[in-house]
C-alpha cells in the first residue's frame, strides 16, 4: 500500500507509512521525500523514524521551528509512542518491564547487555491470538535503534517478519514485518494531540482475533 497523509497540521504532518518503505532514501525516495512530493512541499523535517518494516505513524514537521520543538520533546520524553507487534513465540512473561544497555552485535545488529548505565525502557503487556500467536502492545520509554525488536527477542519472542532477530527462514515466509506504530500523544505550543492508527497491512494484523484485541486498546495510554 502506498504512503499516504492521516492528519495535517499548521505546523506539522502525520503520515500512515506502509511496511516495506525505507525512511531513508537508498535506491528508491525514502519516506520523507515520498511525503514531501506527496503533499507538494518544498521539504518536510523528520523529528523521528521508523525502521523499514515498521507500518503506522509518523511525525514530521513542516518548519525548522516546529522540528525543534518536536525534537525537544522527544529528548525530553514527553511524546509518548504505542507500538504492536505479533510474535510466533511464547514470551518469558505475559507483561513487565525490559531494562537494560544495548550494544552493537554483528551485521549491523544489536543487543541487550548486563548493564544499566544508559538503558534502553520498555513496558509492555501482551494476549494471546491463534495458536503460537501473541499480540504485544509496547510502551518504549527511550529511543533506541531496534529498541522493541530487541527487547521482544529478549523476551524469546521475536516479532514474526524480521529477518533480522528472528529465525531467517521462518520470517522470510511472512509478508512483512509485524511491528506497527500505533498511535502518538503529545502537548505542543499548548495544544494536545492524539493520533491512532489500526494496521492496514499483514494478514497477522488482519484476523478476527487480532482486530479484537486492538479494539480493546484504542485508549493505550490508559494502560500503562
Amino acid at each position: 500500500m502506498p504512503l499516504h497523509l492521516y492528519f495535517e497540521h499548521e505546523n506539522f504532518v502525520v503520515m500512515y507509512k506502509p511496511s516495506g518503505m525505507n525512511f531513508h532514501t537508498e535506491k528508491e525516495p525514502g519516506v520523507v521525500v515520498e511525503a514531501a512530493l506527496l503533499l507538494q512541499r518544498k521539504e518536510l523535517f523528520p523529528v523521528h523514524r521508523l525502521d523499514k518494516m515498521t507500518s503506522g505513524l509518523l511525525l514530521l514537521a513542516k518548519n525548522s521551528a516546529t522540528a525543534q520543538a518536536l525534537g525537544a520533546l522527544f529528548e525530553q520524553r514527553q511524546i509518548e509512542k504505542y507500538y504492536l507487534a505479533i510474535s510466533a513465540r511464547k514470551p518469558k512473561k505475559k507483561q513487565g518491564w525490559i531494562k537494560a544497555d544495548m550494544g552493537k552485535a554483528r551485521r549491523g545488529s544489536y543487543k541487550l547487555l548486563a548493564t544499566q548505565d544508559n538503558p534502553a525502557v520498555t513496558r509492555f503487556i501482551s494476549v494471546a491470538l491463534r495458536e503460537h500467536e501473541r499480540l504485544f502492545l509496547i510502551k518504549p520509554y527511550t529511543g533506541k535503534t531496534h529498541q522493541i525488536r530487541v527487547a521482544l527477542k529478549s523476551l524469546g519472542s521475536p516479532v514474526c517478519g524480521d529477518t533480522r532477530y528472528a529465525n531467517a527462514q521462518e520470517a522470510g515466509l511472512e509478508t512483512r514485518g509485524y511491528l506497527h506504530a500505533l498511535a502518538l500523544r503529545f502537548t505542543l505550543y499548548g495544544q494536545t494531540h492524539t493520533f491512532i492508527a489500526a494496521p492496514q497491512e499483514g494478514a497477522r494484523f488482519l484476523t478476527p482475533q487480532a482486530a479484537h484485541a486492538i479494539e480493546q486498546w484504542q485508549k493505550p495510554w490508559e494502560l500503562f
